[in-house]
């Protein structure tokens, strides 16, 4: 064989090699653009890029062919690709207690202790999870499926992640992403809800300031609520406890630096792994389903449910304390920390700019992450092995 021969031959071998040789299933090339879409929205509109970055990366490596990125490992001397066990911190249910541990020492819960009628609106706010199990029922999924189906209701990723890899793990690439992906689109499917179900005046109206917190309340707070939901609730002491562990890293001075490690650096390198694996959950032959389409539908009606709900309940205490209760403080009553919050805030300063409700929002919305880690535990108790 001359050299030439063995040239073309090479030229040959190398495009068969190559990614583009293996490009031929429609839905891989949709699922890249799904990702590369993604990418534009996390960095061009900065729709949550600490969250849809890694995800949309995570998916889009993943459905780049011949990359073995996610292939398992065949024996001791073929390991498997990166993801395939990056995977196991998520498949494990390591991951998302110990963003709760990161999301507890980043979180001030003083305005849910000075308020406590925050809980209320986070709790009516879970409304969508119920709302989104029945009609996942409906629609022919099993109960352990509605149930992990319903929880992208709560807007809370991780406990959506926890949660599906106990009850319907072979659903967990289409739940995390829609549970992430309207997290990110917070400000933009909350507003339009907000504004539909309220008047310029109720909008307008202004909060009394908060009551000081002392610090024991603060340090009482986690410990007390970690005893009574884990006696009462046993299977949501994982993500209440991570979450109340964290929180109270930050309120006691002496572990401040942990605190500071835990809301910083352990946050960010979890959030990652997290985030790509999530992504590899995403790959297209078992993305692009009939079934991930209703789930999508689902997700999104289920957090359309909470933040209506949230609001509605927001109506209510707005009448009976007297016009002095702002019911768009019912919106964050779901889950997103601090996404839903701002939105408040925001969507409240349009019509009164002077009007400042970002520290009231703040207490249901942690209620939220209190009442979605409870939600969890309560379909986890009925539906889990």
């Amino acid at each position: 064989m001359n050299i030439g021969s063995i040239f073309i031959e090479s030229i040959k071998e190398f495009a068969l090699d190559s990614g583009f040789a293996h490009l031929s299933d429609w839905r891989y090339i949709i699922m890249i653009a799904v990702a590369c879409v993604l990418l534009y929205l996390a960095i061009a509109k900065g729709f949550e890029p600490l969250l849809l970055v890694p995800i949309a990366f995570g998916m889009l490596l993943v459905n780049l062919p011949a990359t073995g990125i996610i292939d398992s490992a065949k024996s001791a001397n073929e390991p498997g690709g990166l993801f395939y066990y990056l995977k196991y911190g998520k498949d494990l249910g390591i991951y998302p207690p110990l963003i709760f541990v990161g999301v507890g020492a980043m979180t001030d819960f003083g305005p849910l202790i000075a308020n406590p009628k925050s809980l209320l609106l986070g709790a009516a706010a879970q409304f969508g999870i119920f709302f989104a199990f029945l009609g996942a029922l409906l629609l022919g999924f099993t109960p352990s499926e509605a149930a992990s189906i319903g929880i992208i209701g709560g807007a809370d990723g991780p406990t959506a992640i926890y949660l599906t890899v106990k009850l319907a793990p072979h659903l967990l690439g289409s739940i995390a992403v829609a549970a992430y992906s309207y997290m990110a689109l917070v400000p933009v499917i909350q507003p339009p809800i907000m504004r539909a179900l309220t008047t310029k005046e109720q909008r307008m109206v202004k909060m009394e300031q908060l009551r000081p917190v002392s610090r024991v309340e603060k340090i009482v707070f986690p410990i007390a609520v970690t005893i009574i939901v884990s006696l009462l609730l046993p299977s949501a002491s994982t993500l209440i406890g991570m979450l109340m562990f964290g929180n109270l890293l930050k309120e006691v001075a002496a572990t401040n630096r942990l605190a500071d490690v835990a809301s910083n650096a352990l946050m960010s390198i979890v959030t990652i792994l997290l985030g790509l694996t999530v992504g590899a959950t995403t790959k297209a032959d078992t993305f692009l389903t009939p079934q991930t389409a209703g789930i999508i539908i689902l997700g999104l009606a289920a957090f359309c449910v909470g933040t209506g709900s949230g609001v509605l309940f927001g109506k209510i205490m707005y009448y009976m304390s007297g016009k002095k209760i702002n019911p768009l403080l019912g919106a964050a009553g779901v889950s997103a920390v601090p996404m839903a919050a701002r939105v408040v805030q925001k969507v409240g300063q349009e019509d009164c700019p002077s009007n400042f409700l970002l520290m009231h929002a703040m207490g249901p919305n942690v209620a939220g992450v209190i009442g979605s880690a409870i939600a969890a535990g309560i379909l986890l108790s009925i539906y889990g092995n």
